[in-house]
């Protein structure tokens, strides 16, 4: 199959989540035999830190305004088996005329649902969607299940949901030797939000105020100057994601932090779990529903809803954690690779082909 896609971004991992859960995918489409085109707006942020120049066995687009690209993507939609848009694409609205004019299968892929969902609730302008909703596309995919499914059908208009979940490149992540520059008793990475602060600070930055002989890192992007540093949590800036296997190889637990509006609904894994338990280190997380769903609590993650229960964490003997670690390892290897996200969505895909079964 040929797969056009208009999305926010694959050539940078700067500040996103999008680029390397879509990277572990389309590898895995590739490998599998399937041909993948990406248009992509060139803007500076990214292209300050890009860290994929082109997409191997596969087709990157980069366009500096949609009047640019609208000729190119005219063409490369003409003979595509599916159109894909993504959240966050910043020319959305326009991709989605090409992909419903188009005779390829409409597929739209909500990364961001609960985001998706909060804002237009609230009437606020999206560049993905507008009042049409989503009830042109023959496939809707959300990186989030649960209620957010219906929600998706019953307020988009959202005629077919499915369930796409973040993933893993098993190629990519495993454990590999500890750098001594990320070493730390306890690790967190992911680029700063407002609306994950107070859990931050619940399970990551008092522990450390609390443990001041320890040493605890970060590593993102976009933190302000008035985060609330202490003497022993230490900084990386933006890490590209070559680096991350040797990020979560040296620490001894790295903390998960869910953004409220993801919490809130549930059902919504961070690409930063599976990636962490592919590399075979232990995970503490807050809490929400349907995390069961994806690790078993106390068995293959570990959870805490306070500081208190940071703390007990981290006192865990280390033979405890690697006995959690692999666990967890087995799980991701088992449900949660890239592969098997390409295969789940090949059957999505070839199903929506698919005509309704006329009821007699």
């Amino acid at each position: 199959m040929k797969l056009v896609v208009f999305g926010l971004t694959i050539s940078s991992s700067w500040g996103n989540g999008h680029a390397t859960l879509l990277r572990a995918l389309f590898r895995q489409l590739i490998g599998r035999g399937h041909h993948i085109v990406f248009f992509e707006r060139d803007v500076h942020y990214y292209a300050a830190h890009r860290d994929l120049a082109e997409l191997p066995g596969g087709k990157l687009i980069l366009y500096t305004s949609w009047d640019d690209a609208l000729p190119q993507a005219l063409r490369e939609i003409a003979d595509a088996d599916i159109g894909m848009v993504t959240s966050y694409c910043p020319d959305g609205l326009a991709a989605a005329e090409v992909v419903w004019d188009s005779s390829a299968l409409r597929v739209f892929y909500d990364m961001d649902t609960p985001v998706t969902l909060s804002n237009f609730r609230a009437g606020q302008p999206l560049t993905y969607i507008d009042q049409h909703g989503l009830g042109e596309y023959d496939l809707v995919l959300s990186f989030t299940g649960g209620s957010a499914l219906a929600s998706l059908e019953e307020e988009l208009g959202a005629r077919k949901v499915a369930p796409l979940y973040g993933s893993v490149d098993l190629d990519l992540y495993n454990r590999v030797a500890p750098k001594e520059m990320y070493g730390s008793r306890c690790s967190y990475l992911g680029t700063y939000a407002a609306d994950r602060q107070a859990a931050l600070e619940q399970l990551f930055i008092e522990p450390a105020r609390r443990r001041t002989s320890e040493r605890f890192l970060i590593g993102g992007a976009q933190y302000p100057p008035q985060f609330p540093w202490t003497p022993n949590v230490f900084f990386v800036q933006h890490l590209p994601s070559s680096e991350h296997p040797a990020f979560f190889s040296s620490s001894r637990l790295t903390v998960n932090v869910t953004r409220d509006t993801m919490r809130k609904m549930g059902w919504c894994p961070s690409g930063r779990l599976f990636e962490a338990s592919a590399c075979g280190t232990p995970i503490l997380s807050d809490d929400w529903q349907g995390l069961d769903e994806f690790f078993t609590p106390g068995e293959e993650i570990l959870i805490a809803n306070s500081t208190d229960e940071a703390l007990a964490a981290l006192d865990l003997s280390d033979a405890e954690l690697a006995r959690i670690a692999v666990a967890a390892r087995e799980r991701t290897l088992q449900d949660h690779s890239a592969a098997r996200r390409a295969q789940q969505l090949e059957d999505l895909l070839v199903s929506a082909r698919q005509p309704e079964a006329v009821e007699a």
